[in-house]
């Protein structure tokens, strides 16, 4: 079926995977169905074109010695372990192959009259130009309330009239379970969505007459991933993500979730409890499992749990699903059938996570020590 799963890019803020593994949740989610698929270890996506990271390099000491890019790429190596970064590499949402296919798109688009370049009034902070938007607010990057108006140019979409900017089939599980209360949210869009943006990392959209702007990372993050998708051929790229997440960036990928013969779907996956150490580790002293166990149970386990639980994982689930885990490594089978694994591919390449708690086909899947490229 050419599914490759790939994590819905990570923003690239102050924190390690170490102290923050639920950021996480989505990249291990991907790395764990990947390797029951057997396509072989997949980039991580990362989030770096943020109004967050322009305000950090802003006012970084060493701005002048280190370049925003550089400054990029080194917060994310740290968010690694020393030499435990990752097999397949790294890809962000201002990479050159990201950059190249976004220009290539929104030409498409614009010649085919989907996407438009017009002038519209919008809002810049009196005191930075930061552009605020249609609507005056406070400035998010410097904090002024004043702002002026201006009409320029900038890149948009205008919806059509009724037409919806996420369906049932935009998710991967949809022959599962409908989304309905994210269809109902994503409908509360603006019918005309500005696509460009005032910051100082990103795709530039100067191709395009737009000097000093770039595209929306909310489409970027999409592009990202339908590039990283094409490095493997693969027709079909699923994004991790969570609910939150897909409400903030689905109608601005409305028009790029195809392209060239792909086609990007959400897979939705909940939070995981990872901070309360504590009292996991007393739990898996209470039930016998050691180090190794307790490491799958973390890293392979409840991410895909997380798929399933789409709303989330309780920390009150923890001791039930730990119990259940220990008992189905126990049944745990050296040698699984070769159509037990053929049709356990197939429900995951459809998105059908309901098999992680069937503690047979659990036992059958569990991968020896370590997991599958665990950050």
């Amino acid at each position: 079926m050419n599914v490759l799963y790939l994590n819905g890019p990570v923003q690239n803020g102050a924190f390690t995977i170490a102290e923050r593994p639920g950021k996480a949740a989505g990249i291990r989610a991907a790395e764990a169905a990947n390797a029951l698929l057997s396509t072989g270890p997949v980039p991580h996506l990362w989030n770096t074109v943020t109004l967050a990271g322009d305000l950090r390099h802003r006012y970084a000491p060493d701005r002048d010695v280190v370049g925003r890019q550089e400054r990029e790429d080194r917060a994310i190596a740290a968010k690694y372990a020393r030499g435990a970064g990752p097999v397949g590499g790294v890809v962000t949402d201002s990479s050159p192959i990201v950059a190249g296919l976004a220009v290539e798109m929104i030409e498409r688009l614009l010649w085919e009259d989907v996407l438009a370049v017009v002038a519209i009034a919008v809002h810049l902070c009196a005191r930075c130009g930061h552009m605020i938007g249609a609507v005056g607010h406070a400035c998010r990057a410097c904090g002024h309330r004043g702002s002026r108006s201006l009409t320029r140019r900038l890149l948009i979409w205008d919806r059509p009239p009724g037409s919806p900017v996420l369906a049932p089939d935009d998710f991967h599980a949809h022959r599962v379970r409908r989304p309905g209360r994210l269809l109902s949210i994503a409908q509360n869009v603006p019918e005309r969505l500005i696509l460009s943006r005032t910051r100082d990392h990103g795709i530039s959209l100067a191709p395009f007459g737009l000097d000093g702007l770039v595209l929306d990372p909310r489409v970027g993050v999409h592009i990202a991933v339908l590039a990283a998708a094409a490095r493997f051929k693969a027709a079909q790229p699923v994004m991790t993500v969570t609910e939150n997440a897909a409400a903030n960036v689905a109608a601005y990928g409305a028009v790029f979730r195809r392209y060239e013969g792909r086609r990007l779907r959400y897979a939705l996956h909940g939070r995981i409890p990872y901070e309360d150490t504590a009292a996991l580790q007393r739990l898996c002293e209470v039930h016998h499992v050691g180090p190794e166990l307790r490491e799958l149970f973390l890293v392979w386990f409840l991410p895909l749990c997380s798929l399933h639980f789409r709303s989330g994982i309780t920390a009150a689930q923890l001791p039930g699903l730990l119990k259940f885990w220990r008992r189905a490594h126990l049944a745990r089978s050296d040698t699984p059938g070769s159509d037990v694994l053929a049709e356990l591919r197939r429900r995951i390449a459809l998105g059908d996570m309901r098999w992680v708690m069937d503690a047979q086909t659990l036992s059958r899947a569990i991968p020896d020590y370590p997991a599958p490229e665990a950050p």
